[in-house]
């Protein structure tokens, strides 16, 4: 019988330093790692070959996996974009803040300059920091006011980054041009920039009206305002000219950005943040990429994901980094298949699961939602190749990097974030039978769930069972309490243990509020 109680908790920090020195090797003569994350975007935890993946090669995926760490219980903090990213950076839980939720492409600057970030944990230890690819956390001091047309201030430079160079928010998402270090990159002064998420520009045509300009993807739910490169955006915009990206160069684009970093910087540790757009909608991948999979676009952009991979591999590989160069990769939250363009992603997924099995998958309170790929490579460090089953959040991201180069928390304090824990070091470089006690996650409706060891809770809050726009997707919502227990290591989503449990039940709703109000706890099981 398992019995749990609440009160105050305590933890500590042991760097990876000190483990290596205990393992043998002398911590004063390790050079400070490197650090490369890798963010896909809905890449579900089926979506990689090394998950089980089936009709798609993810070779260069593969090989980090074989010779690192592949986590499978490891989590993001939200089922949608923007709140999962803000939750990676800043350490703290995106319910806390307002305007968290997924992000226009003129929104405000959602980090806000004076945030403590995993970029400035970086560059207080003497790191050169930089971003590549999706943002999606907003830039400029208010919503649908920035001038794209000069440099746009707060930007990825008040927040840590010493360059970036970056898609505002998604590619299914206007503004369709670069920003490198706070400005349009080849900015293009005949056609200045013009951005509105409340209406169209005079004259401007729109994927609703012109259907025959959408000759790259069309529409098959919303995506059906200005056009770019044949393909209807979210939001208005009017100019660009040259300055305008091809969607089908954005891979090569920001890929081609992070191997020049990592070229330029061989001599100094940096951090790179790299995220890409694959495999988020519009999927429309290079040619080259065509048929790389038996899934369609969706499958051979996973493909061009994989080939990215494998650059910032070689990249790392040909200047004689790659042995200390610690790389994670994972993805923001779960899968979709049709999320708004008709590209036969439903059609053509054969006997592919993009959530490897489980229940629901973006925007959803489900399992599917938030459990992602998780891969850590650092062959200085991790010199046996193992799967871990420890519970792993993205929450804790910022602490384990404070970890990483060697920061220590002060007497009593738990991390440097508002949310994350910086014991959790361990689990993320391999320590077998550990993990996180418990996770907290949220979906699309700000429904929250919590993972405790074998037991998950999601809380009472209502709303469609079905996304209601268009993916064909369970949300997991309910207007009642709904607790799960593992099966045979999996939740067993489909049985609704409530009232069978309900000490159970109100020890998890118990610590779920104590976790929402800020509140402290301990855990303690028998």
């Amino acid at each position: 019988m398992e019995k749990l109680g609440f009160g105050i908790c305590s933890l500590t920090l042991l760097s990876p330093l000190a483990l290596f020195a205990q393992a043998g090797g002398g911590a004063e003569n390790v050079p400070r790692p490197n650090v490369v994350v890798i963010y896909a975007d809905d890449l579900g935890f089926g979506d990689l070959e090394c998950y089980g993946a089936k009709g798609v090669k993810t070779p260069n995926t593969n090989n980090l996996a074989a010779n690192g760490l592949r986590m499978t219980n490891a989590h993001s903090v939200a089922s949608t974009s923007t709140p999962s990213r803000y939750a990676l950076l800043t350490g703290e839980y995106p319910w806390r803040k307002p305007g968290t939720d997924v992000a226009a492409g003129d929104a405000a600057m959602i980090i806000s300059p004076g945030q403590y970030t995993v970029a400035d944990v970086f560059k207080e230890a003497g790191y050169t920091t930089a971003a590549f690819g999706k943002w999606h956390l907003g830039l400029g001091a208010e919503s649908g006011r920035q001038d794209w047309n000069s440099a746009i201030s707060p930007a990825l430079s008040d927040i840590g980054f010493d360059c970036s160079y970056i898609m505002a928010a998604t590619a299914d998402r206007v503004p369709c041009v670069f920003i490198e270090n706070g400005r349009v990159a080849n900015y293009d002064s005949l056609a200045p920039i013009y951005v509105s998420y409340r209406q169209n520009f005079e004259g401007e045509p729109t994927g609703r009206n012109n259907p025959r300009l959408l000759y790259n993807l069309k529409h098959s739910h919303g995506h059906d305002m200005s056009i770019v490169n044949g393909i209807g955006r979210i939001g208005y915009m009017k100019g660009g000219g040259k300055a305008l990206w091809k969607d089908e160069n954005i891979a090569d684009s920001i890929t081609a950005h992070a191997v020049d970093f990592i070229n330029a910087n061989k001599e100094k540790p940096f951090f790179i943040y790299f995220a890409t757009n694959d495999v988020h909608v519009p999927r429309f991948p290079h040619e080259r990429f065509r048929g790389a999979s038996e899934m369609g676009l969706r499958g051979d952009a996973i493909a061009q994901f994989d080939w990215s991979v494998g650059e910032i591999v070689e990249a790392l590989r040909s200047n004689g980094l790659l042995d200390n160069t610690l790389i994670i990769l994972t993805s923001d939250n779960g899968p979709v298949l049709d999320d708004g363009y008709d590209d036969d992603a439903e059609e053509l997924v054969g006997e592919h699961s993009p959530t490897g099995g489980l229940r629901g998958g973006k925007y959803s309170a489900f399992e599917g939602g938030t459990r992602v790929p998780f891969i850590v490579h650092w062959p200085a460090m991790i010199k046996t190749p193992a799967v871990r089953d420890g519970l792993v959040s993205q929450i804790d991201f910022l602490d384990v990097m404070a970890g990483i180069v060697g920061k220590k928390t002060a007497p009593g304090e738990r991390s440097f974030s508002p949310d994350g824990d910086c014991s959790q070091l361990d689990t993320w470089m391999g320590e077998e039978g550990v993990g996180r006690p418990f996770a907290v996650e949220m979906a699309s409706n700000h429904t929250l769930s919590l993972i405790l060891f074998n037991w998950k809770y999601i809380e009472p809050k209502g709303g469609p069972a079905m996304v209601p726009w268009g993916p064909k997707i369970e949300t997991g919502y309910s207007s009642e309490p709904q607790l799960f227990k593992k099966v045979n290591g999996e939740f067993d989503e489909t049985c609704n243990l409530a009232d069978e449990n309900p000490t159970i039940l109100n020890a998890l709703k118990d610590l779920l509020e104590r976790v929402r109000d800020n509140r402290k706890y301990f855990l303690e099981f028998q």
